[in-house]
């Protein structure tokens, strides 16, 4: 039986820039602009929402437009609302540019989300027996690493299982032992090389997994075009990248996410999670966007 899914992590909306040729730096590119809601935790709540699992978003916006945009967003596709409102400040928002080979370079502000507060996290969002998911935004963030702290002990109080994405390798080489110091509380981790290398010191593939695997039950690596790979002690699987005309690769991980945490909590063999994760991040790439539309 498929868990309910609780998400925490920054609530955002994405102001994209899709572009056809290199920025002209200091002068005009011409670009495709788009607004839709954003934020790793709530793109892969979305995904879980639109293929019918019960999911869960905490985050927090501003009192404003982007903020009641979110909220509508998270109705049309069922995905349960455990956002807080806090006033006098503005919902969080990221710049995502996408270059002409689909991928993208983010800008993001936090906004709300760093005046969210442990004490605001709701008690049932936590179900006993469901699965949390962390994005590792918001442990690498000073303001709200005590959220993602309260939030992982609320998780394990309840039994529940729980995965967690580092997010970005880039703040991550600046705030590495804020991932590190909480793996022992981690079921799956779900990373992209570029992670892996930061959190092992390995650059090679076959390096990081052995190394994750020690701290880790469940570890997945996300290599882009490459396909991906998992281990769960001794089980072992790899699979390859969905073909897919990329658009946008905002969000592909997120969509990963979507589509291996459920096959995982039912106890499926990992190359069938794989698979279905590959599927889920294929369709994210081929849109703008992080989320389903």
């Amino acid at each position: 039986m498929t868990p309910r899914f609780t998400l925490l992590g920054d609530v955002l909306v994405d102001i994209t820039a899709l572009v056809s040729e290199p920025l002209n730096h200091a002068s005009d590119t011409a670009a495709q602009i788009s607004v839709q809601p954003g934020g790793s935790a709530m793109n892969t709540a979305c995904w879980l929402a639109f293929d019918g699992g019960e999911a869960s978003v905490i985050g927090a916006v501003g009192d404003d437009a982007f903020g009641d945009m979110i909220r509508a967003h998270l109705r049309r596709l069922g995905v349960n609302d455990a956002l807080v409102t806090v006033s006098g400040e503005a919902t969080g928002a990221c710049i995502v540019i996408v270059d002409e080979h689909g991928e993208r370079t983010m800008l993001p502000d936090s906004g709300a989300n760093c005046a969210y507060a442990a004490s605001s996290l709701p008690a049932d969002a936590f179900p006993p027996g469901g699965h949390f998911h962390l994005s590792g935004y918001t442990l690498m963030n000073p303001k709200t690493s005590h959220v993602g702290r309260a939030a992982l002990q609320r998780a394990r109080a309840s039994s529940m299982t729980v995965s967690l994405d580092p997010s970005s390798a880039a703040p991550l080489s600046r705030e590495p032992q804020a991932l590190l110091e909480v793996l022992d509380q981690v079921d799956v981790l779900l990373a992209n090389q570029a992670e892996a290398a930061v959190l092992t010191g390995h650059d090679d593939v076959p390096s990081a997994l052995e190394a994750l695997a020690q701290l880790v039950p469940t570890v997945v690596l996300k290599l882009g075009g490459a396909g991906s790979l998992a281990r769960r002690g001794s089980e072992y699987a790899t699979t390859a990248a969905v073909a897919a005309r990329v658009v946008d690769t905002t969000g592909a991980g997120d969509a990963f996410a979507a589509g291996f945490l459920p096959a995982w909590a039912t106890g499926v063999d990992l190359a069938t999670c794989l698979g279905r994760a590959a599927e889920s991040a294929a369709r994210a790439v081929a849109r703008v966007g992080a989320g389903p539309g």
